[in-house]
């Protein structure tokens, strides 16, 4: 069960023709990738929700807070993806440095992460679009518009679309995912840019006023709706307040979710060992740098008690009288969201594709497309399920899951730096995670506080799925296993 896979193994099997992936990225590719998942629901959504309900003007801060737990992570990622560039990201890793069951375990976890997220942007992409259609008079039937809008049955005919197209961008090939992924971050980056440049002009001081709002007791919860925080440690979290900013942290986590699958294209980039961590840092620093900007225009523009929840950026031009803008946000949110969706469903695939080749889920899927080397089987097989999950399912209450998901493949790879450190000292390595052990030991440190603010049933879901997949394990993964049977 913990046995490992030693790095050249996990190199060598690369190369074997049938299960090779063509290399065709650089570090610009990486870093497009990441900006295209990050900046999405996050940015767009979340900055009103968490300003007028939890930090205010102090929403600024809580997106450094958040960005740095990632920054933790991702100097710990781009350490194993220089060192291990193979497909599959944290679960690689893990096979590498804590053995075959833990990586079993992180490998289940991401599947059941990068699926939900690809189907909970697919969806909010969706509600977008219809929001579009209906300024130009253009109505979707109730039937076709998803369960959340429908009357009894519903099916979300947009999202089901979307996701069956982008599957066949991805096999297809990850040059051209690279290229429309370009064109729509530009769109979406141009967009944000907008409202920061025009935003300025619109900026009162009297809105920052209080920056920190004063600190106001949470109604007492219990049970299921309790953080689980207070259930071990008998705090209670705050609304407001400088503890306020921390409850903001965790929510506003889930808008930097998805720099990490940079991780998951290791495989087919040209010099992953210098590219990577320029992919992974680089995506991230610009990411976190327009959050902490787009955060102050808004509460600027608009008292955080005033801010919308479903919109605010754009609710918050029109509230200075400038619709134009408004509806340039909602065109750039509906555009910046394919790119999320599309990044979200790559990392799952690769993901699938590792775990199979190394024998833990059928080998069926892990044979590459003759023509286009991508692993176009599991590519089909995701995208398909996926794209019906999206359809006929409402799993917004689900969407904190992909948050602990994130967060413990964090720990884990973090972990791992500390053990491949000392079992594989000799391992050339392009870049180095600084002040080992202080800093993974810290990232382990955050990213567990972030996971113990999000509610106990999150928990209770995550464990679910956990023991689901610890018996998958041993029914088929731990026999089928291509190192245990090269062992035996």
């Amino acid at each position: 069960m913990f046995r490992t896979k030693s790095v050249e193994q996990s190199i060598l099997d690369t190369e074997e023709p049938e299960h090779a992936l063509k290399k065709s990225l650089s570090a610009v590719d990486l870093t497009v990738f990441g900006v295209g998942v990050i900046i999405g629901t996050g940015i767009f959504v979340l900055t009103g929700k968490v300003a007028k309900e939890t930090a205010g003007p102090a929403t600024a801060i809580a997106f450094v807070v958040a960005g740095v737990v990632c920054a933790l992570a991702a100097l710990c990622y781009a350490e194993f993806a220089s060192t291990v560039p193979v497909a599959g990201s944290a679960y690689t890793f893990s096979y590498a440095s804590l053995g075959e069951l833990v990586a079993w375990i992180i490998g289940w976890d991401l599947v059941l992460e990068f699926a939900l997220g690809t189907a909970v942007v697919a969806v909010g992409w969706s509600g977008y679009v219809r929001s579009l259609m209906d300024n130009v008079n253009w109505t979707m039937p109730e039937v076709l518009s998803g369960p959340d809008v429908a009357e009894g049955f519903g099916f979300d005919l947009l999202a089901f679309v979307l996701v069956l197209i982008l599957t066949v961008i991805l096999v297809i090939g990850m040059k051209l995912s690279a290229r429309v992924t370009s064109v729509v971050v530009a769109i979406k980056v141009g967009v944000v840019l907008m409202v920061i440049i025009a935003g300025l002009f619109f900026i009162k001081a009297e809105n920052y006023k209080p920056f920190i709002p004063p600190s106001e007791k949470q109604a007492a919860g219990s049970g299921w709706d309790a953080p689980m925080v207070q259930l071990l440690f008998g705090y209670e979290p705050t609304n407001f307040g400088v503890m306020g900013i921390f409850t903001a942290a965790s929510i506003v986590f889930f808008a930097f979710i998805g720099f990490d699958v940079v991780a998951t294209a290791a495989e087919e980039t040209k010099l992953p060992q210098r590219d990577m961590p320029r992919g992974i840092l680089g995506s991230l620093i610009i990411c976190t740098v327009l959050y902490v900007a787009v955060s102050i225009v808004v509460t600027g523009m608009q008292h955080y008690s005033e801010l919308s929840v479903s919109a605010p950026l754009a609710d918050a031009f029109k509230a200075t009288g400038h619709p134009f803008y408004a509806g340039l946000i909602s065109f750039g949110a509906a555009v910046g969201l394919t790119t999320v969706c599309m990044i979200l469903l790559l990392g799952q695939t690769r993901v699938f594709f590792a775990m199979s080749r190394d024998g833990l889920l059928p080998r069926f899927f892990s044979r590459t497309h003759p023509r286009f080397k991508t692993p176009y089987r599991p590519t089909i097989l995701l995208g398909v399920v996926i794209a019906i999950i999206a359809g006929f399912t409402s799993i917004d209450e689900l969407a904190t899951l992909v948050n602990i998901g994130t967060l413990f493949a964090f720990v884990v790879v973090a972990l791992g730096v500390l053990v491949l450190r000392r079992t594989r000292p000799d391992l050339p390595r392009a870049f180095r995670t600084p002040w080992v052990p202080v800093l993974p030991i810290a990232s382990v440190a955050a990213s567990v506080w972030l996971m113990l603010n999000l509610p106990v049933e999150t928990w209770v879901r995550f464990a679910g799925w956990m023991v689901l997949g610890v018996l998958i394990y041993f029914v088929y993964g731990r026999s089928h296993s291509r190192l245990g049977r090269e062992g035996r």
